[in-house]
């Protein structure tokens, strides 16, 4: 999971695992594999950056792809 905060501030947990694509246009928007899509203040770099140390610590490779 990682911490990412909404433009509200508002902050909450994805599931880095379900990540589909991530996009600036230019808000972030982060789009889950289940449809689900979530706007949000890091940049697709950080979101990145995050996911590949959640898998990391989980001993997976840093994406699937």
């Amino acid at each position: 999971m990682i911490e990412v905060t909404r433009l509200n501030g508002s902050v909450f947990v994805l599931n880095a695992d379900l990540i589909e694509t991530v996009e600036a246009n230019p808000d972030t928007v982060v789009t889950l594999l289940n449809g689900h899509r979530y706007v949000v203040k890091e940049t697709p770099g950080e979101i990145m950056e995050r996911a590949a140390a959640y898998r990391a610590k989980r001993g997976l490779p840093p994406s699937l792809t």
